[in-house]
Order: C-alpha cells, then sequence, then structure tokens
C-alpha cells in the first residue's frame, strides 16, 4: 500500500527568504524520507497554491494527501483557513482521500534549536553574559495559543536557570521590546531574545529591530530548517496518516455487466 502524499501547506510571505525555508524544509524532509511524495504549497503571496499541487497529484494517480499547516499555533489560519483548503480540495478533486494533520504546535522540541540559534547569535555577538530572556512570537487573539507559548517560555527558562517572559508581535502583550524594556527596568541589563518563528519575515525582522532599539543584547534567528523541526512535521504526517484509515471510503459508482441483447429474426 502506498503511503499518503505529505503537502505541506505554508502562510506564504512576499519575503522570499520565507519560501525558500519552506522549500529547504521540503528537502531536508525528502532526505530523511525519500519514500514518501513530500510537496511544498502556500496559502497566499506565493506560488504554487495547495489546489495546483493537489491537483497535479491527482493527475498523476495519488489517492491519499496529508495536508500538513506550516503553523505553529492552532489559531486563526488553522481553524478557518486550513479547514477551507481542505474542504474545496475534496470537492475539486472528490477521487482523492484527503486530510489535515494538526498543525507543529509549541513542542519542546523546539527549544533544542531555539538554544543552537542562541548559541549562534550569542557567539556572533560575544555576548557572555544573560540574566534575562524573552521568548518572541507570532501571537494571537486565542488566549490558549498563547498560554501555549507561555508555557514554553518558562519551559526554556528552567533549562537556563533564568527568568523569561514570553511576548507577542501581535493581537497580545508584551511586545518584544516591551518585554525586554521591562527587564531592563529591574536592573537587568543582559536580556537576549530567542525568535519563535519557522522562517525569516516581517514579523520575525520587526521584533529583532524593536527588541534591539529596546536594549537587548542578541536576538536569535528564527528556527529555519532543522531536523527538530523535519521529525515534528513527519509525527504530525503519521498520527494524521492512521486517521485517514477511519475515514469513510470514497463512493464510487457501480459498474453493473449487462448481457448483449440478441436479436432474433
Amino acid at each position: 500500500m502506498t503511503a499518503p502524499a505529505l503537502v505541506i501547506l505554508a502562510h506564504g510571505s512576499r519575503d522570499p527568504r520565507s519560501a525558500a525555508t519552506v522549500h529547504g524544509l521540503v528537502k531536508c524532509l525528502r532526505d530523511l524520507r525519500d519514500d514518501l511524495r513530500i510537496e511544498a504549497s502556500f496559502l497566499d503571496h506565493c506560488p504554487p497554491t495547495p489546489y495546483q499541487v493537489i491537483g497535479k497529484l491527482a493527475a498523476e494517480g495519488v489517492e491519499e494527501v496529508v495536508v500538513l499547516p506550516l503553523l505553529l499555533s492552532s489559531a486563526f489560519h488553522a481553524r478557518v483557513d486550513v479547514p477551507a483548503v481542505v474542504d474545496e480540495a475534496r470537492s475539486r478533486f472528490p477521487d482523492l482521500r484527503i486530510i489535515a494533520s494538526d498543525v507543529l504546535g509549541y513542542d519542546e522540541s523546539l527549544l533544542d534549536v531555539l538554544d543552537r540559534r542562541m548559541r549562534a547569535e550569542l557567539k556572533d555577538g560575544r555576548v557572555r553574559e544573560l540574566d534575562a530572556l524573552v521568548l518572541a512570537c507570532a501571537g494571537s487573539s486565542d488566549s490558549q495559543a498563547n498560554a501555549s507559548v507561555t508555557r514554553l517560555a518558562r519551559l526554556w527558562g528552567q533549562r537556563h536557570k533564568l527568568p523569561v517572559t514570553a511576548a507577542f508581535t501581535a493581537a497580545a502583550t508584551p511586545s518584544p521590546a516591551e518585554a525586554v524594556l521591562q527587564w531592563r527596568l529591574e536592573g537587568r541589563r543582559h536580556v537576549a531574545v530567542g525568535s519563535l518563528f519557522l522562517a525569516p519575515g516581517v514579523l520575525p525582522d520587526q521584533a529583532e529591530s524593536t527588541a534591539r532599539r529596546a536594549g537587548a543584547v542578541a536576538v536569535s534567528r528564527p528556527l529555519g530548517v532543522s531536523a527538530e523541526v523535519a521529525r515534528l512535521v513527519l509525527l504530525r504526517y503519521g498520527v494524521a496518516g492512521l486517521d485517514l484509515l477511519t475515514l469513510a471510503p470514497i463512493a464510487r459508482p457501480t459498474v453493473i455487466s449487462r448481457p448483449e441483447l440478441v436479436r432474433t429474426a
């Protein structure tokens, strides 16, 4: 039995670094699982669309597809945009069995990537001392999503025995700059900001520039392509693949053979 194809569904950005990161992740995934058909698609701003990718797969005879939202938060895009894409794809390609996986989520394994990015930044900036941390992410109007970031920030602080604040570039407070300023007001002069973003773009750039103006001594790069992110993708894919088995089979027309009518003279 052929494994379902994996279609990565990223948000998309006008910043070419974002799409390059997604394609880099797909290459990493293919290296890990060369037995799988893995493709990238985007909700907005850059090609290809999920419908273009899924249509190509359908034309090649693929029968099952797992759409994986390349998102950390199960907020608006995961709750509204992704189900809409899956529903539309099922309508356009009725012979395909299509399911969406869970988002990546704020998994603790991402802290390993975050630590590597931060160590590289501290080395480049010759920063030898830290007395507080800020974990910066996009933010959401969903309080549960923000609470997940706060939990991850607490775990990050426990790793390094440093106080930490979760910060948000939009839809929630404090912002990364506000979080840095608050630590400085409390007398902490060596504050580093970890970027909990999957790829470069407008929001990570905004978080970095404002945090540095507020006095941050280091701001790490986004998570980017890593084995940890790739393994998390494959984990979500595997669970969704099992869920495909519980979907009702696609109804196919029944062909009833009839004997030819015989004319008699």
